[in-house]
């Protein structure tokens, strides 16, 4: 098998897995059949739940399909989850990052904290929200 082939193989599966996973998680199926398929499973069917486990499941038999070598396989398998979960993030509604406005208190985020009134006034970064008068 060229480069090629291993490479098409591995773009195919990747879509492939992704194809999989999303239609066990997060769709019903043709005539409700996943839908019957989760009840039937009790509470195993918990796992059908979760795209990023399932990605990891379905993308097992497909890295034999690229590769006959165990130790790549097992690669090759992870890279086709990886690809599949790659493919997830960005069909899924995007993440909005927001920044945080001036006057925001977040305890887990450091600043810088001005005492007194020079240039030369700022002191190493202290946590957001404190109060650099009563440090």
């Amino acid at each position: 098998m060229g480069e090629s082939e291993v490479g098409l193989r591995f773009v195919v599966a990747v879509f492939a897995a992704w194809r999989v996973a999303h239609l066990l998680a997060f769709e019903d199926g043709p005539f409700d059949s996943i839908v019957r398929l989760r009840t039937a499973a009790g509470r195993f069917g918990a796992v059908l739940d979760c795209f990023y486990c399932l990605s990891l499941w379905v993308a097992a038999p497909l890295g034999a399909w690229v590769t006959t070598s165990p130790l790549a396989w097992l690669c090759v398998a992870l890279a086709i989850s990886g690809g599949a979960c790659v493919l997830h993030r960005l069909s899924s509604s995007p993440l909005i990052m927001e920044p945080i406005s001036e006057g925001a208190t977040n305890g887990m985020l450091r600043t810088e904290a001005r005492r007194g009134s020079g240039p030369d006034a700022t002191h190493g970064p202290t946590h957001a929200g404190s109060d650099p008068a009563t440090d």
